[in-house]
């Protein structure tokens, strides 16, 4: 077996050459890469972008901007590489993507994926705890498991990826104008779990990693079951968002009784804002976003602040009541003509206003189930 043209070091079996040390690479990382990619190394970046039809300055851009090391002119690049160069340089000449936006489009799918991708391989070898074979290293095993694993994981991406999209395109359709499929208001939520930083002193490494896990994971099912839209994880705190107020309150009010309700969990505390939010890549920015983080910070534990905003939004779709002296005024009435009392799932208490950070003076409601309130 000889080294092919292409410098892979592969023959047609996917099997090393271990002449291919010379290149100064492990030969099971090789052999890894060819199963993945399947296809071999035959292009230097320059080559690449030559068979693309791209510049190597566009071509560097968009490799980048998918999160690749620059690996000068070795021979690393495959088929499919040139490929993807050639589909988004296409898409910015038929006009469908300006150059920025696909540069755009490739940092924020390498950025999802690296992730991902990441978290997979540490998962799927985290949770052997013996090798099939004796003898056979962690390293060794990796290979079969990811032969085993890739095409059911691959068509899996596929079909969540399609999933997600035929939401997010649901929600673009349904919005009032065009200003606000990129401009929207939405409710803004963080979710921070409380002395999180003297824990890390306190808790072994797996231990703190476990912990971490069961939170995001708990934050993520039930953003996600009462219809919220999870932004990002933070370790130590989530930020989520959603269409309206009332689902919003649901969501933070649930995790808060969760965490409670968990003895291994540390407190929590959640701040909240509404208004209009700048969606990018993603992410959410904008003075909405800054509110809610700093209401975080000076909530009480086991309690969820929100924004004048926010509670105004609950008032207005009969969620909650103005005032409890509003709520009992409006029984009596219902009362008084035979009629069903009106009923709201929330209270809103109004707290002492405060100047905060950037924002000014803001007045933060505490915001409760109503059932846990009197009339």
């Amino acid at each position: 077996m000889t080294v092919d043209d292409s410098g892979s070091g592969t023959d047609a079996d996917g099997r090393v050459d271990p002449h291919a040390a010379d290149s100064g690479e492990d030969p099971l990382a090789l052999r890894l890469e060819h199963l993945i990619l399947g296809a071999e190394r035959r292009y230097t970046p320059f080559q690449a972008a030559r068979s693309a039809g791209v510049s190597m300055e566009l071509a560097s851009r968009f490799w980048r901007a998918m999160g690749f090391a620059d690996i000068g002119q070795a021979k690393a690049l495959t088929e499919a590489d040139v490929l993807a160069l050639r589909r988004l340089a296409g898409l910015v000449e038929a006009g469908l993507l300006s150059e920025a936006m696909a540069v755009q489009v490739a940092r924020s799918t390498g950025q999802t994926t690296a992730r991902l991708a990441e978290w997979q391989m540490d998962s799927f070898l985290e949770g052997l705890t013996e090798p099939p074979e004796p003898g056979m290293t962690r390293t060794e095993v990796t290979y079969p498991i990811v032969e085993l694993l890739l095409p059911e994981l691959e068509e899996f991406l596929v079909y969540v990826w399609r999933r997600q999209l035929a939401a997010s395109a649901g929600r673009v359709v349904q919005a009032a104008d065009d200003e606000e499929m990129v401009d929207r208001r939405l409710a803004v939520a963080f979710a921070d779990l409380v002395g999180f930083t003297r824990l890390t002193r306190r808790m072994e490494e797996e231990e703190l990693g476990e912990l971490v896990e069961a939170f995001e994971t708990t934050a993520a099912d039930l953003v996600a079951a009462r219809g919220g839209r999870l932004i990002k994880t933070l370790g130590d705190e989530v930020l989520y968002v959603a269409d309206d107020a009332g689902t919003a309150a649901d969501i933070a009010l649930r995790l808060v009784e969760t965490m409670e309700n968990d003895e291994t969990m540390p407190e929590l505390r959640v701040g909240m804002a509404f208004g209009t939010v700048t969606t990018r890549m993603g992410d959410v920015f904008g003075t909405t976003v800054n509110l809610a983080s700093r209401l975080t910070s000076i909530a009480p534990r086991d309690a969820v602040l929100v924004d004048s905003a926010f509670a105004e939004d609950l008032i207005r779709s009969g969620e909650a009541p103005a005032s409890e002296a509003e709520a009992a005024e409006a029984a009596a009435a219902a009362e008084k003509e035979g009629e069903e009392p009106p009923t709201y799932r929330f209270a809103l208490q109004p707290m002492w206003q405060r100047p905060v950070r950037g924002l000014g003076v803001v007045e933060p409601w505490l915001l409760t189930r109503r059932d846990e309130r009197t009339t």
